[in-house]
């Protein structure tokens, strides 16, 4: 199950107390304080791990605890910190504050890591407080609290390419052809229901990774359809594919919900870099094809992902486009 919004709480261990304690030895009547601090508490460390994919784990369990950290003792021994507590999210996983709504941080990349909640620090033993006029103590101080905050794990899918377009516009048929995803395919809509990614090979062996989000219908920003819930994982995506199905009645008006769409979403997505590819080419004639081409712009791209006709003129506009902005 694909799930990429998650509300948690989380706790970092509390510190150990300090010991109070004197050093006893035959002959050495008076040794003097020798209580020990007491051990940090762990942390809850929130870790990238690039063979995840969903947030599903986080869906069952929603409260995370570090173990406290334990009291010092005689001997001047620090009492044992406690363990860290360690998340381990998918890349590309945001970390916000709920009650501030701030962004703590962003796993953008494998192995990224991030103290969610700092274990508290252990407290002093009696022998931190020797001075000349004290030469026996007989205070220690108490571990400190760890902290606590509820977060939220927001996942957006990492890729170089967004496929977008209404329901059965083709975008699944495009992203099994080209790539090895092997998303569900079928002639009704909203027949994706989960976002899907898949690596596209180039010469040279040069690949970018795309991914394939459930159609949008007009409205969608605003909560219409089943795109809406996925919207946020366009936002990461370098260059935006707006694919319409050829036999659309008003295919610039069908861009244009697009556009809006993404725009009433995030307006900075309006000034992406995008393409637009007009699909399932081979569903009508060459005459119908022509009189539709007259229509557009000269820019649009033409495909047939069963065909693979237009397959060149396509991965050439991506590979530009993508060169363009690594530049």
């Amino acid at each position: 199950m694909f799930i990429d919004y998650v509300e948690i709480e989380v706790s970092a261990g509390n510190g150990g107390h300090g010991c109070i304690a004197f050093h006893t030895e035959k002959f050495i009547p008076k040794g003097g304080p020798d209580g020990g601090d007491g051990g940090h508490g762990g942390n809850v460390v929130a870790v990238a791990d690039a063979q995840l994919t969903t947030l599903l784990d986080f869906r069952y369990r929603r409260k995370y605890k570090a173990e406290n950290g334990q009291p010092g003792s005689g001997g001047l021994k620090t009492g044992k910190s406690g363990k860290n507590t360690v998340l381990r999210l998918p890349v590309g996983t945001l970390i916000k504050d709920l009650e501030t709504g701030e962004v703590l941080y962003d796993l953008d990349r494998a192995e990224a890591e991030f103290i969610i909640a700092r274990g508290g620090r252990g407290g002093h033993g009696n022998a931190y407080y020797k001075s000349p006029t004290n030469q026996a103590p007989r205070k220690a101080q108490d571990g400190f609290p760890g902290e606590s905050r509820r977060v939220s794990l927001e996942l957006k899918l990492l890729a170089d390419v967004g496929l977008v377009g209404q329901p059965n516009a083709g975008k699944s048929t495009i992203l099994s052809s080209f790539s090895a995803a092997r998303p569900k395919i079928a002639d009704y809509p909203f027949t994706t229901l989960t976002p899907n990614l898949g690596i596209v090979k180039l010469r040279d062996y040069k690949s970018f990774v795309m991914a394939d989000i459930p159609g949008l219908i007009e409205g969608a920003s605003e909560g219409k359809g089943l795109g809406h819930q996925f919207l946020r994982h366009i936002q990461r995506t370098a260059l935006i594919v707006y694919v319409i199905d050829v036999n659309e009645p008003d295919i610039a008006g069908a861009k244009e919900i697009l556009e809006s769409e993404l725009a009433g979403f995030d307006a900075a997505l309006a000034e992406r870099p995008s393409l637009v590819v007009i699909t399932k080419v081979d569903t009508v004639g060459e005459s119908d094809l022509k009189a539709v081409s007259k229509k557009l712009p000269g820019d649009y791209i033409y495909l047939s992902a069963v065909t693979r006709q237009g397959a060149n003129d396509f991965l050439e506009a991506i590979e530009s486009k993508l060169d363009q902005q690594r530049a």
